[in-house]
């Protein structure tokens, strides 16, 4: 190329990247044509699809960036944003537009940060799980939108408490020593929820999401799990009842990576309110039942923290560019935090991948499970853990690993079968044990149980 186009192309460039990005409301029609734009201008790194329908027949629709689209590659982890769950609350909308233009620009430039980030990260972009609230919204407008107008679905139901009630099960749990993961959902639970509310359900089952948010306005704080309290008699009123998961600091530290990234969530007085650091426990804020950030936690492998953006929950257009400069960088931040921890592979002695496979902690009483192919992804702060792999028909396997701050630390396991003896093998095995006990008289009963375990 000759060196005096050069300067124009980079030029031409540029207008190109700044004309794709408008800073405009975008009504449902707007906003399936700005996605398809955008998947036409990186075809190879991304696609569309639809997880389902709104109440009013609306598709929600979700724009995934990777570099093998529509392919889970072992040891990528999965992530997803999910906006506008409150129809009239629009700021999250809006930015996860801007989100995926900058994206594909900055993969179409040579960014070699976005350019690492969609070939190591598979991201799922939804800008509207309340299609139907939105345009209730949008004809009311910025300046005269009601506080409820548009917030519900076209049946009138505020999708933010209308996934199954988990954490009453969860706490019940904890007192006889259940399970304290993927905590079953209840046979009915099919008949309870709204069509938006399947659909995410639905998806989020699918898909094994490693990290999320989901993005909401009205107060400008990054809020983390437990949104509901154990402690039922404040359920109703505004009450400081921390509530922690046994993943807390974490949490706190993936909630802080999104209020220090933005320009001003850090700072603690916002809208009114103060937020030391710009993060708060759900509980902490006021309890919160039947909420999809705790359902993310209780049900699947997903770590999910609430986004509240803006304190007008309907900005005006003139304020958008200025929003989106605010969140840009803590967008895009809160992505890399995916990148933390441990992963690795979880398979047999034939090297074949094994689904469903738990993963423990000690210290930690959250456990996560392997996907599909076998891979795993534990979200951790750095430092020494010993972990343990275990999967039915297996001998669990224990590790000590020590996780950096940087990239995720390696971690692969292979288990060997348990062996099955046949009822004679295990009547003479059991002989020759306690022959050989007799013999040397030191072995009581109760500790060759024990070993034997």
């Amino acid at each position: 190329m000759a060196r005096w186009l050069r300067p124009l192309v980079g030029a031409l460039l540029l207008l190109e990247g700044a004309a794709a990005l408008s800073f405009l409301h975008h009504r449902y029609e707007e906003l399936v044509q700005a996605l398809f734009r955008v998947q036409s201008q990186c075809p190879y790194v991304s696609r569309i699809y639809s997880i389902g329908r709104s109440v009013e027949g609306r598709h929600l629709y979700v724009l995934e960036f990777s570099d093998y689209p529509g392919i889970h590659e072992p040891l990528e982890p999965e992530f997803k944003y999910v906006g506008n769950m409150h129809g009239n609350e629009v700021l999250g909308r809006e930015l996860l537009l801007q989100l995926s233009e900058f994206l594909c620009e900055e993969y179409r430039r040579g960014s070699e940060r976005v350019t690492r980030l969609i070939h190591d990260t598979r991201i799922h972009i939804m800008p509207s799980m309340n299609p139907d609230g939105y345009e209730v919204a949008a004809k009311q407008g910025p300046d005269s939108n009601g506080y409820l107008t548009g917030r519900n679905n076209a049946n009138g139901v505020d999708l933010n408490r209308n996934f199954p009630d988990l954490n009453t099960l969860m706490y019940y749990s904890r007192e006889i020593s259940g399970p304290n993961h993927h905590i079953p959902l209840p046979d009915n639970w099919k008949s309870q929820v709204e069509p938006e509310t399947l659909a995410v359900i639905q998806w989020i089952s699918s898909y094994n999401f490693v990290l999320s948010a989901n993005l909401h306005g009205g107060a400008v704080v990054a809020n983390y799990p437990y949104d509901k309290s154990q402690d039922q008699r404040f359920r109703s009123h505004r009450r400081t009842v921390n509530t922690p998961t046994p993943d807390d600091k974490l949490f706190q530290k993936l909630a802080k990576t999104y209020s220090y990234a933005h320009s001003w969530m850090h700072r603690g007085w916002n809208c009114g309110d103060y937020f030391a650091d710009g993060i708060t426990n759900g509980a902490s804020w006021y309890s919160l039942s039947k909420g999809m950030q705790d359902f993310n936690y209780l049900y699947t492998n997903c770590f999910e923290i609430t986004l509240e953006l803006s304190c007008n929950k309907f900005p005006p257009e003139e304020d958008l560019e200025r929003q989106w400069m605010a969140n840009r960088e803590a967008l895009v931040a809160f992505i890399e935090e995916v990148h933390q921890g441990i992963k690795g592979m979880v398979s047999d002695e034939n090297n074949n991948g094994i689904a469903g496979a738990v993963i423990s902690v000690q210290g930690i009483s959250h456990d996560i499970t392997s996907g599909d192919m076998g891979d795993y992804f534990r979200l951790l702060l750095p430092g020494t853990y010993t972990v343990t792999a275990s999967a039915e028909g297996y001998q669990p396997l224990t590790v000590t690993t020590t996780v950096g701050p940087a990239a995720p630390s390696l971690v692969h396991f292979q288990l060997k079968q348990e062996v099955v003896r046949k009822p004679a093998e295990r009547k003479a095995s059991g002989t020759r044990m306690n022959n050989k006990a007799l013999q040397k008289k030191v072995v009581p009963r109760a500790t060759r149980r024990g070993t034997q375990r």
